[in-house]
């Protein structure tokens, strides 16, 4: 949670080439649970391939796939190599949308919240053979934020861990306190599907 308003998180997932996933929420958490291994044994390397934006968002697509190479690069247990010639297994996505939608209102017909959803598709494939091991149709991911000074509370103990001060709160227009959170947003579906799509891959060993 941020600036005292609750951050929501939600995949959902289809019946994937053999392996069937489903999405267990509870509040504003979700995880995936697999049915057997699909990942080779032998699989000791992976090419995460540029992922094709087709949202609205100018270089998300560069900034994804560096999040989620990053994770991969950091976590260590699939060296991350630079050409898929290279590579055991090929991740490839396409940003199908990030968009942002009204949440709540207050009695006046003014925004509050604002959730941002983001939905992408995610392909894992054996590079030889070549064959598909899991794929994810329509992934949803989404927070929500604020869209309007009233909806933070900055007394709460998550405004105080966040980046920004009462101070900036009561400074800020709405329109400019928006924009701040939306971007702050958009980094943090980034950076959480970086997380949870290494987390299913691993979990596939």
């Amino acid at each position: 949670m941020r600036h005292g308003y609750s951050l929501c998180r939600r995949f959902g997932a289809p019946f994937i080439g053999g392996l069937l996933l489903s999405v267990v929420i509870g509040g504003c958490g979700y995880q995936f649970a697999g049915e057997g291994s699909l990942l080779p044994p032998d699989a000791r390397t992976v090419y995460v391939e540029p992922f094709v934006n087709r949202s609205r968002e100018v270089g998300m697509d560069k900034e994804l796939t560096s999040a989620v190479r990053s994770e991969f690069y950091r976590r260590g247990k699939l060296k991350v190599v630079d050409y898929s010639e290279q590579a055991d297994v090929i991740l490839t996505g396409v940003i199908r949308s990030l968009d942002s939608n009204v949440a709540s209102v207050n009695r006046k017909d003014e925004v509050l919240q604002y959730e941002s959803v983001l939905i992408m598709d995610v392909i894992l494939r054996r590079r030889q053979p070549n064959e598909i091991l899991w794929r994810g149709q329509g992934l949803r991911f989404s927070e929500i934020h604020a869209g309007s000074r009233a909806a933070v509370v900055t007394t709460s103990s998550e405004f105080r861990t966040g980046t920004l001060s009462a101070s900036n709160v009561r400074n800020f227009t709405d329109v400019q306190l928006t924009e701040i959170e939306r971007q702050s947003v958009q980094s943090q579906l980034m950076e959480r599907f970086a997380r949870e799509l290494h987390q299913q891959v691993m979990e596939m060993f």
